[in-house]
């Protein structure tokens, strides 16, 4: 091989490391709002997102489990992220989608009041959870830094863990 052809080669290969060192710098995520509150979620833990239709009720839950429903032969909970953080209910709008996530096994959908943007955000913008929650037990991940806002991150696996 000619020493032009390695120069060339190994141009290509180290610009390639420098691509995919700066990819794994960036965490991609999706973005959707709870009440007056920007959330998001990595965008690997969602299955998939779709509008809302009809549950079927379970009893004796907690009040921010609305139910469970179908999706392809699989029974899935649906969990209200209003009721769960404590806000009041409210009725669904055109705007209001289920996200169905998963973590390993578990798989729950969960309702929001709408979606905003895919987030690619660098690892540096993103510090740690506020000192005023409690360590391991916090379904905070972190805390994302743009231009002109905060968006609090979540932990899907916290979010999943069933209390009920």
């Amino acid at each position: 091989m000619s020493d032009k052809l390695k120069q060339i080669i190994n141009k290509q290969g180290d610009q390639q490391n420098r691509d995919n060192d700066q990819l794994d710098d960036i965490v991609q995520l999706v973005g959707f709002v709870i009440g007056e509150e920007e959330y998001a979620i990595p965008i690997l833990a969602i299955q998939e997102i779709i509008k809302p239709f009809p549950c079927t009720r379970v009893p004796q839950v907690p009040p921010y489990v609305l139910g469970v429903f179908n999706l392809r032969g699989a029974v899935i909970p649906l969990i209200d992220l209003r009721a769960k953080f404590g806000l009041q209910t409210k009725n669904q709008s055109d705007e209001t989608r289920f996200i169905v996530m998963r973590h390993g096994d578990d798989v729950a959908g969960f309702v929001i009041d709408r979606l905003t943007m895919a987030i690619r955000i660098k690892k540096t913008d993103i510090g740690p959870a506020p000192d005023t929650v409690n360590g391991d037990d916090t379904i905070i991940d972190g805390v994302g830094k743009q231009e002109d806002k905060i968006i609090t991150i979540l932990k899907v696996n916290k979010l999943l863990e069933r209390d009920f």
